[in-house]
């Protein structure tokens, strides 16, 4: 990256990063945290353009960029679902040892549901789900039609929600239908 070609730009980052900050603040549409990103947004597009040479007033086209950047950046942040920060304090630390030993335990299971369906079955969701495979490939794989893959990833889920003891929000509707 020649240093030369990019002075202006360089001046312009120390003469009117400040400014820059101070007028979007102003403006009210970002928020104060992401004032510094969308400050740095806008130098990275201009650097990007490299057309520094063509910019008669630098002041003038930073900021028509900054309102173009503001406007970007806030309709992401409309969009952005807000949270509810107590939900942070519900999470189990993975760290903490009741949590390692509740999930050792739905570890074991579920690899004890899994072990009881028919080999089949088992091995049906081994290919779907291990090895990624669509029903179709494991058909082929298996030696059997892929309406006897559906039905058997049916019956396999059917099985497992019950000794698993789910209720019917775990039948993933993709495998049923289709």
């Amino acid at each position: 990256m020649p240093t030369d070609r990019h002075q202006p730009l360089s001046e312009w980052f120390r003469h009117w990063r400040s400014p820059l900050r101070k007028f979007l603040s102003r403006r009210n549409v970002v928020a104060k945290a992401d004032l510094d990103d969308v400050a740095q947004e806008v130098f990275l597009r201009l650097l990007r353009s490299d057309r520094s040479e063509l910019i008669n007033h630098p002041q003038a086209y930073l900021f028509q960029i900054a309102r173009h950047v503001a406007v970007e950046w806030a309709m992401r942040a409309r969009n952005r679902m807000p949270h509810d920060p107590t939900w942070l304090e519900e999470l189990p630390d993975e760290e903490e040892p009741e949590s390692l030993v509740a999930r050792e335990s739905d570890r074991r299971v579920v690899a004890k549901a899994l072990h009881a369906l028919p080999p089949r079955q088992r091995e049906i969701l081994r290919l779907h789900y291990g090895e990624g495979l669509s029903r179709a490939q494991i058909a082929e794989h298996l030696g059997v039609s892929e309406r006897v893959v559906k039905r058997d990833i049916i019956k396999a889920y059917a099985t497992l929600r019950l000794d698993l003891g789910a209720q019917g929000d775990a039948y993933p509707e993709s495998e049923a239908s289709g």
